[in-house]
């Protein structure tokens, strides 16, 4: 194989690039009518509301609106608006796949492939109408989900998360497994779920691949990892030269770096050298979080909970309890400081946990009051989105808000979320209605 992606990769790329389409027609109206708003921004509900959407986009909103001839109406008295929910850190090709199949190199990506394709329905008919893919293979689902072949969620992918050797994203096994000579890939690199890079001159050249096949970020490991064999929380991974180029090259792309890293130091040396969103940062300190605040810098941690996650490994198991025992401490020093928030979820590795998207979200109000949750999964993840810039592939208009002119990406809830943040804990009984880019996946409202 030759260092560079091959040439059936470039051609994929060169296929899947920029695909943006929608399928909802743009002379289609739909109106909803007597909604309470809540527009992803400010606490208070503007009442009883009409919201315009032509195509793809909200065009209106007032109250009595017009309506036009042939629209479609729908009533939303006594439910409430909100924007479509946001993953900052979503894995459409792990979060449905058996870690026998990805860990254990037992699989093969036509599986992957097709678990993560259906899953992606199942992760929009929980209202999350927009993910930043972490890591991973998403792009020919992007592609059929952008194209309106597919139902799914909108994509911003940023390609096979890379570390170095003996990094959390080395799949190699020990001691003979590493190639010496790094030409070589091994199968789940050659398909983009994953790449090791050591040296500053092959992580500039493994980062300009994944920014060529799509990627609208570039993610990267500065620190261990739970489901990682050889990388203890403890360790640093990345000299600062190797992730100052990382950072180099996605700036001349104009684009972003973010690093999947928890310890203090790890963290401190990533944000120093240019990454501007620390993913987990479980071990931070309140020192570290103010330097990522006067930098800009994104915190985007999960509420993760003992239960939530079983570990064979007795190694991933043990981390796991560390990085749990640091949550509770993490939330409130993160609000007090006033660093950049986001909300990500991780669910890896089991199909049957996928669901806990839902409830991660409520488990937020632990530490925040309902408004304050619903506004980081929707305008405020909306924003750390936008550091993309240019290679952002949605920007007919914001997401994660609801005004004049953003995509129409909304969801009816029965009652009132920001009184009760446990409604969006059981969106199939309490989203009523789910649309993505003006379409309407769900509507139980004549039920």
């Amino acid at each position: 194989m030759n260092r560079s992606i091959s040439h059936t990769c470039f051609g994929l790329a060169l296929a899947l690039w920029g695909s943006t389409a929608h399928a909802q027609s743009d002379d289609a109206i739909t109106v909803i009518t007597n909604a309470d708003v809540f527009d992803g921004v400010h606490r208070k509900l503007r009442r009883d509301t009409d919201v315009l959407v032509q195509g793809n986009l909200i065009r209106q909103i007032g109250t009595d609106l017009p309506i036009p001839a042939g629209a479609e109406v729908i009533d939303a008295r006594g439910t409430t608006l909100i924007p479509g929910l946001i993953d900052a850190h979503w894995h459409t090709t792990y979060a449905y796949t058996p870690a026998s199949i990805l860990l254990m190199n037992r699989g093969d990506m036509a599986e992957v492939a097709i678990r993560s394709m259906t899953g992606a329905e199942e992760t929009l008919l929980r209202g999350f109408t927009t993910v930043r893919d972490a890591g991973g293979n998403p792009f020919a689902i992007k592609k059929l989900i952008d194209s309106g072949e597919y139902p799914g969620h909108r994509i911003l992918p940023s390609g096979p998360f890379m570390s170095p050797t003996a990094g959390h994203a080395d799949h190699y096994g020990v001691p003979v497994d590493t190639p010496r000579d790094k030409s070589y890939l091994n199968y789940w690199e050659r398909n983009m779920m994953a790449m090791t890079s050591d040296g500053v001159d092959e992580v500039r050249l493994r980062t300009r691949d994944i920014l060529k096949y799509g990627a609208t970020q570039i993610k990267i490991t500065t620190g261990g990892g739970v489901s990682s064999l050889y990388d203890p929380l403890d360790v640093s991974e990345y000299s600062v030269d190797e992730i100052e180029a990382v950072v180099e090259e996605a700036t001349n792309y104009n684009t972003y770096v973010l690093s999947h890293v928890m310890t203090d130091v790890g963290i401190r040396t990533s944000v120093e050298a240019g990454v501007m969103c620390i993913e987990h940062g479980f071990f931070a300190s309140e020192e570290t979080l103010r330097l990522m605040k006067e930098k800009g810098a994104w915190l985007s941690p999960q509420p993760m909970a003992l239960e939530d996650m079983q570990w064979d490994d007795p190694i991933s198991a043990a981390k796991y309890e560390q990085v749990v025992d640091a949550v509770n401490g993490l939330y409130p020093l993160a609000k007090r400081v006033g660093v950049n928030l986001a909300f990500g979820t991780d669910q890896l590795l089991d199909a049957s946990k996928a669901h806990q998207q839902s409830d991660y979200l409520v488990r937020l109000g632990q530490w925040f009051s309902p408004y304050e949750v619903l506004k980081i999964a929707t305008s405020e993840n909306a924003r750390l989105l936008e550091l993309s810039g240019p290679r952002h592939p949605y920007q007919e208009g914001p997401l994660g808000r609801i005004v004049e002119g953003a995509y129409a990406d909304l969801i009816l809830v029965a009652g009132n979320p920001l009184d009760n943040l446990a409604l969006v804990g059981d969106p199939g009984k309490n989203f009523v209605l789910i649309m993505k880019d003006g379409e309407v996946f769900k509507n139980t409202l004549q039920e």
